[in-house]
């Protein structure tokens, strides 16, 4: 399909064909999705019209690669909302969010194809299928009944319009967070107001004001610069106002997601009764690996005792600290990360200030390269704009070819600084999913992540900046090492509690002594960092945990406790988290990594929605994989790295995860690494 004056229709002829970002504007993608809607609805009709048996390749493959053109301009679409957006952007994603959800019901509701899928599902115990070919037989059906193929009358009609809805509403949920952090801004306009603050903090501080056309300094609601502000300021009052702003996101009353996540939470579970369920969360974990609530209960329960009593001790150490400081014994929520730094620097001899500049962005970047190419044989060779000739979407993305031998295995774009159109936290997304039906297809992978952008000078990271760049690159070769026929199964298309696993393991490699001695280098003097500052960090692992764990799941238990309601109408979100937190025993000192309000993971769409938990789930078995490498004494150990490569990085949904778990490890996970690597396991 082409059309001369929109580029989305156009056949891209740019390098590797990425999308002509300097072509696209958002009034193109209205008209390229109504153009391509009909072109993939006409494309089903003739797969449900053929005239030929119902087979394998004319019916599930076939559907597989329809829609080829649509997926393009649509993961385009999506990644540009994310990552640069806009206001006309941001209106146009309003406009299409309910077109999309409606297509996508059609398309899931076609009774003529879904009696096609349904023929060949029935014999499927008969066909001559490989275990690839099974795999997607079996996902492409569940697909399908998932979202309300076998529904009929106005059951069909209520579950598409409650799909359409349910668009809306996440698109209005995550864009008010986005216009929270974005119109947010604490200035700094004296000596007094930076007490405390390290030289990078302040330079990310000038750099922030500069991009908003303020003078001096200026906090914002990204992560990457409030974080660090509550660490270092000694100014009680400034963190108390930090904090008091970032954790009120999605409370504007000009903007309020609190009625927004109770129409939501009342539509889902009006879509789990539509399929025969009891609640929602029901709905959503009958399609992943803990299959049922009490599984994640059960893994939960392991260490929220624990880190409860952790944080007990945690706190002692901190009103210590206040004591030492002459300040206030009363800890605060606003004073944790700033009493923290203090005791970890004195318990560690690790001053924070003092570490970053072992860890600069180019430095880590080429870390975690060098991983990647030692584990799986992979390089990362970067092509700038006056290579490639076509600019991408902002002048901060760089992007690099990934090679092994003379093979390109794919491309990757590495989008890492804050913007004010940008979603705050770290993501992997792709333009282009790996297949090889129908014709070798390398896939386009993006990692994003909001680091704060320097006045001048080297991006400097802290150590968990570095663990997340390690994070986002373990989805990112997720993607890219994809090595399955069908796209439905390719990369991270798999169930949510399987898919941190790739990341959260690579992490692993950013902690590893001579993966840091090669390239954590003084961005300054270019000395290599000392082998016992290596320890220190290495050591200092686990402090802190008892926060970390009670933050991240008293969220996963609130999320839970969300979706396994009956009843979510007239539901008070806020009341809801304060009965819950009271409920939990939350220490009100830690409270949640993310409150409802603005916790974008389970109202901004609903990959995450009863499913926050899939972090640790994921974390059982990615502790318990390197613990193989840990078992073999070389964490570059070749004949894991191959089996690791064959059943986890390259493997997508081509086979069943506890089986291609153990099929890498030999044995079903066990979740004591998990709770050795947190500190929590119990000695008695």
């Amino acid at each position: 399909m082409t059309d001369n004056r929109n580029p989305l229709l156009q056949d891209w002829q740019t390098p590797y064909q990425l999308p002509p970002f300097h072509q696209i504007r958002p009034e193109h993608f209205a008209p390229a999705f109504a153009a391509l809607f009909e072109q993939h609805l006409g494309g089903i009709d003739a797969l449900a019209d053929n005239q030929a048996a119902p087979t394998f390749d004319n019916t599930v493959a076939a559907f597989d690669a329809a829609g080829a053109s649509l997926d393009r301009v649509r993961l385009t679409f999506e990644n540009l909302c994310a990552s640069e957006s806009p206001a006309a952007l941001q209106a146009v994603e309003r406009e299409m969010a309910p077109l999309l959800a409606a297509h996508d019901s059609k398309v899931a509701m076609h009774a003529g194809f879904f009696a096609r899928l349904d023929a060949v599902h029935q014999q499927a115990a008969v066909l001559d299928l490989n275990e690839e070919q099974q795999r997607l037989l079996q996902r492409m059906h569940i697909d399908f009944v998932r979202t309300g193929a076998t529904l009929q009358g106005l059951d069909r009609e209520r579950f598409a319009a409650i799909a359409t809805r349910l668009a809306d509403l996440q698109t209005q949920f995550a864009q008010n967070i986005l216009a929270d952090e974005s119109g947010y801004q604490l200035p700094l306009t004296s000596e007094a107001d930076l007490a405390g603050l390290p030289d990078f903090l302040r330079q990310s501080a000038r750099g922030a004001a500069k991009e908003r056309g303020a003078e001096g300094y200026v906090i914002t609601l990204s992560r990457s610069l409030v974080q660090p502000f509550l660490t270092w300021s000694t100014r009680r009052d400034l963190r108390e106002t930090a904090w008091r702003a970032w954790t009120s996101r999605g409370e504007n009353p000009t903007r309020d997601n609190r009625p927004i996540a109770r129409e939501i939470l009342m539509l889902r579970q009006e879509q789990a009764r539509l399929l025969g369920y009891e609640n929602f969360a029901d709905y959503a974990l009958a399609d992943r690996m803990a299959g049922k609530a009490s599984a994640v209960h059960a893994l939960l329960s392991q260490v929220w005792e624990p880190a409860k009593a952790s944080v007990a001790q945690e706190l002692k150490a901190l009103a210590a600290q206040a004591a030492a400081l002459g300040e206030p014994t009363g800890i605060e929520p606003w004073d944790w990360y700033y009493l923290a730094e203090k005791v970890r620097v004195a318990r560690y001899a690790l001053d924070d200030a003092q570490v970053k500049p072992y860890f600069s962005l180019d430095a880590m970047l080429a870390a975690m390269f060098d991983c990647a190419d030692r584990l799986f044989g992979v390089k990362f060779i970067e092509q700038t704009r006056e290579q490639t000739g076509v600019p991408l979407y902002h002048p901060d993305v760089r992007l690099w070819e990934v090679r092994r031998g003379d093979e390109l295995v794919g491309l990757f774009l590495g989008d890492n600084y804050a913007r004010p159109n940008k979603q705050g936290g770290a993501w992997m997304h792709v333009y282009r999913r790996q297949r090889r039906h129908g014709g070798k297809v390398t896939p386009i992978v993006v990692n994003n992540n909001n680091f704060a952008r320097t006045d001048g000078g080297p991006t400097l990271l802290s150590f968990d900046d570095v663990r997340t760049l390690f994070h986002e690159f373990g989805h990112g070769l997720h993607g890219l090492l994809s090595d399955v026929n069908y796209g439905r199964l390719s990369g991270t298309n798999v169930p949510q509690d399987y898919v941190e696993l790739p990341s959260q393991l690579m992490e692993n490699w950013a902690t590893v002594p001579e993966v840091l001695a090669k390239h954590a280098r003084h961005v300054t003097t270019g000395e290599p960092i000392p082998a016992a500052l290596i320890e220190r960090i290495r050591a200092s692992q686990t402090f802190n945990q008892g926060f970390s764990t009670v933050a991240y799941t008293s969220s996963a238990l609130i999320d839970m406790a969300l979706h396994l309601r009956r009843d979510p109408a007239g539901i008070d979100i806020a009341q809801f988290e304060i009965d819950e937190r009271e409920r939990l025993g939350v220490p009100r000192e830690v409270g949640m990594r993310h409150r409802l309000p603005h916790f974008g993971h389970i109202f901004s769409g609903g990959y995450y929605a009863a499913g926050y938990y899939v972090y640790m789930w994921a974390e059982v078995l990615e502790a318990d994989a390197f613990d193989a490498f840990e078992e073999a004494g070389d964490a570059f150990d070749s004949a894991l790295a191959d089996k690791l490569h064959r059943y986890v990085y390259s493997a997508g949904d081509s086979r069943e995860q506890g089986s291609a778990f153990r099929a890498f490890r030999g044995r079903d996970p066990r979740a004591e690494p998990m709770l050795r690597k947190r500190g929590l396991l119990r000695t008695e």
